[in-house]
């Protein structure tokens, strides 16, 4: 049975990772800092022998007892109105936490897969985005906090692979949706859903003519657990090119919902990216794989869900009170 330490692990994309981890027969250890993950996310495994749960902010100092035979590294404020609001935190994850789990990987003999991102690739002039564009980013740009922490990231990974020999793995994460997103992270599918389930009007940064390619979170998590085994150690783009424009999307969620609010129009945020979608060619020739959920399929499961949320859960931020499930 493997170890596996996953950071971030109370988010929306980690605590996947762990339901995946372990229904494969891993032992996980999670991670977080519960400034963007929710503990309610990892509630379900906290009775399980082969999970356990540390509050930590691997911006400092990382030490974990025992053997690790892996480490996913998905700490990380992910959404422009979080590292927005913690451009700092930010910036120090994908740095001096990055350098920590590559160091707590190099005295394990563990092999590392770190998260990036297509924000790499900024807004592109290549499209559909491959893994050897080299990007359009504005490193002093309100996003740069994210993009250039993610881009340092992977150079940094890939200076631990050349330098130490230690085994790595890379995966671009394009824009990812699913069950326990957060409805209030600024992300245009639960910002679209909520505005939906609170009886608002829907907004549209622009004129909606901007483009995304949406991932369900289980084809996300495939490509992720086939590239952790995959001998590659160079960046992975995995997500969906089902392309769309964001007008179009609002529309869809709009029709999802049965609901008829209106289209409402907002600046477009500075830098942000005109169009987005994977080359996904790698990930096919070197992992076997490409998305298999439909945007409709995936869309109806997560709006199922975001309709379960309370009232509370609608209106406020979530709380994160994780003393309950320490072991006595």
């Amino acid at each position: 049975m493997s170890r596996v330490l996953i950071t971030g692990a109370a988010g929306f994309l980690g605590s996947h990772l762990c339901d995946r981890f372990i229904k494969e027969g891993h032992q996980v250890v999670a991670m977080d800092n519960l400034i963007t993950g929710n503990i309610k996310n990892l509630e379900h495994l906290f009775s399980l022998e082969e999970f356990e749960f540390f509050h930590h902010d691997v911006s400092n100092y990382v030490h974990v007892s025992g053997d690790l035979d892996y480490i996913l590294h998905f700490a990380s404020p992910a959404s422009p109105i979080d590292y927005l609001k913690i451009p700092i935190q930010t910036l120090k994850v994908s740095s001096l936490g990055t350098h920590n789990l590559l160091g707590l990987a190099k005295a394990k003999s563990a092999k590392i897969l770190v998260a990036s991102t297509s924000e790499v690739y900024g807004d592109p002039l290549e499209h559909p985005q491959s893994e050897s564009y080299w990007g359009n980013v504005n490193p002093i740009g309100p996003r740069g906090v994210y993009d250039e922490a993610k881009r340092f990231q992977e150079a940094m990974t890939m200076a631990y692979h050349t330098f130490h020999g230690l085994e790595i793995a890379i995966v671009r994460i394009f824009n990812t949706y699913g069950p326990r997103m957060r409805l209030n992270d600024g992300r245009v599918l639960p910002a679209f859903i909520g505005q939906a389930l609170r009886g608002e009007d829907l907004t549209v940064f622009g004129d909606g003519s901007q483009t995304r390619s949406f991932c369900y979170v289980d084809d996300l998590v495939e490509g992720i657990y086939r590239l952790l085994f995959a001998d590659y150690p160079y960046p992975v783009n995995i997500g969906n090119p089902d392309e769309i424009t964001i007008l179009d999307f609002a529309e869809e969620i709009i029709k999802l919902t049965g609901t008829d609010q209106k289209i409402i129009f907002k600046d477009l945020p500075k830098d942000d990216p005109m169009q987005r979608r994977p080359n996904i060619d790698k990930a096919r020739e070197i992992l076997g794989w490409e998305p298999k959920v439909s945007r409709s399929e995936g869309l109806k499961v997560t709006y199922e869900y975001f309709k379960s949320l309370t009232e509370e859960d609608l209106y406020k931020k979530e709380h994160n009170d994780f003393t309950k499930y320490i072991r006595k």
